[in-house]
């Protein structure tokens, strides 16, 4: 058996491994005893999986953008990549929102629930859990889209190297590389350096993902063992059906037709080829930490140019929050839906604008959807509150309400942005693609 295949499979027992300890052995230990196991195997997780992936990932943006802009070449064609790759993620975006939106408003999950059952716990665990990550984030879209201008311009890139800042690395690494590139020939040494530092990172993401089953098992049943399975078919489990729903149409239908339509390729083989991306984001919840596996595996199976995937995918991670923006439109009407708030279109046309630029504002770290609802459900108050000045505005608090089975749909909607940025490097592949080798007949 080929040392891939054997892999592929050992990540994939892992998984499945995972999900049995979780549901099986670690869920049912009394209260105490399962935050013991699962606060061990977290750590465990993060020790042989995480934190390798997490150390790589400023400098291989640094030197993969670097490596990436000085291919591209000319600032004219970096301007149509960097065009056509922004129309690419904001469509996406909006039509994952809109595609949940509809989801909530015909199964409609938060009629009928009796809120007096939820209310206690929900504001135990807001205040515990929420909270104070809300109070330290924007109050509104104009602060997310500031903090995201301020990112865009690094005042300390070194700074936010060390703040694992990837969209202001990511801009002052495009600086440099086209500053390289029109520097011409004395900038020759110094780009070869950044290629061969690309390469040799990439070397180290092969090495880590062998330690990849042992992370998924740990990271995967310390997941499950939180919430347990179970909550698919307690009082929120309509609710993780419809964001489950929106999900698998997004990242298993709406995605692959567009690749389908503009690429003329068998997605399903692409979105197979990508299955070591796919388990590394559910597993991780993070985008961020998923990104070296995603750059090895889009160029290495995934039939991406170097120059698509190397701009592409780090500035996905940061900005291309296919999955979180639908999450939280369906949350968001939700929580709304439980209050017996009947939202009209413009109410509607609000979350899909605020989810979109919320979720572009987003971190890419577990559950920074929640921080960002926040955003969300502040623009919807205001909006009742111009037609109906004496409706009582949704509550915060409510954000504990589906705290507690976040960390499986967290995983889920991660697959979804990752699987976006992948499939946007791509398609922008066909405008991108490497020039063939010296020693290479062309195509």
């Amino acid at each position: 058996m080929k040392r891939e295949h054997l892999l592929t499979l050992l990540i994939l027992g892992a998984l499945g491994l995972g999900v049995a300890a979780g549901q099986f052995v670690v869920h049912p230990m009394d209260a105490e005893l399962r935050r013991a196991w699962v606060a061990g195997l977290q750590s465990a997780g993060e020790i042989t999986f995480l934190r390798p992936l997490f150390m790589l990932i400023v400098p291989l943006v640094f030197a993969s953008v670097v490596s990436g802009i000085c291919a591209i070449g000319s600032p004219h064609r970096l301007g149509l990549v960097g065009g056509w790759t922004m129309v690419y993620f904001g469509g996406t975006t909006l039509l994952a929102v809109a595609l949940g939106l509809v989801l909530v408003e015909w199964i409609q999950p938060g009629a009928g629930i009796a809120l007096g059952d939820l209310e206690a716990a929900a504001r135990s665990t807001y205040e515990t859990d929420v909270a104070g990550r809300v109070a330290a984030a924007p109050e509104s879209v104009g602060g997310a889209f500031m903090n995201l201008l301020r990112s865009l311009v690094p005042e300390n890139p070194i700074r936010s190297a060390a703040e694992r800042d990837v969209l202001g690395v990511c801009v002052f690494a495009i600086l440099l590389g086209l500053a390289l590139v029109l520097t011409g020939e004395p900038a020759k040494p110094v780009i070869a350096f950044m290629d061969g530092l690309f390469q040799a990172l990439i070397r180290i993401v092969g090495w880590i993902m062998w330690l990849a089953p042992v992370g998924v098992l740990c990271i995967v049943a310390a997941r499950v063992g939180t919430s347990g399975l179970g909550a698919l078919a307690g009082p929120m489990g309509a609710y993780m059906a419809t964001v489950l729903l929106g999900l698998g149409l997004h990242v298993f239908v709406m995605l692959p037709l567009i690749l389908f339509l503009f690429e003329r390729t068998n997605p399903y083989r692409f979105l197979w080829d990508m299955r070591k991306v796919i388990v590394t984001a559910f597993s991780t919840s993070s985008s961020n930490a998923t990104l070296p596996v995603t750059i090895e595996e889009c160029q290495r199976v995934g039939g991406c140019s170097k120059r698509a995937t190397n701009f592409v995918t780090p500035l996905g991670s940061t900005i291309n929050m296919n999955g979180t923006a639908l999450y939280e439109g369906v949350a968001v009407s939700f929580l709304f839906q439980i209050f017996n708030y009947d939202l009209a279109w413009q109410q509607q046309v609000l979350i899909l604008i605020t989810a979109t630029l919320a979720a572009a504002g987003a971190a890419g770290i577990p559950s920074a959807g929640l921080v960002t609802m926040a955003i969300v459900i502040g623009a919807v108050n205001s909006s009742l509150a111009t037609v109906a000045p004496d409706a009582e505005p949704l509550p915060l608090w409510t954000i504990g309400i589906i705290y507690g089975v976040d960390r499986i749909l967290d995983m889920c909607r991660t697959v979804n942005n990752v699987m976006g940025d992948a499939i946007g490097a791509r398609l922008i592949t066909r405008i991108a693609p490497d020039e063939p080798e010296p020693d290479a007949p062309a195509a």
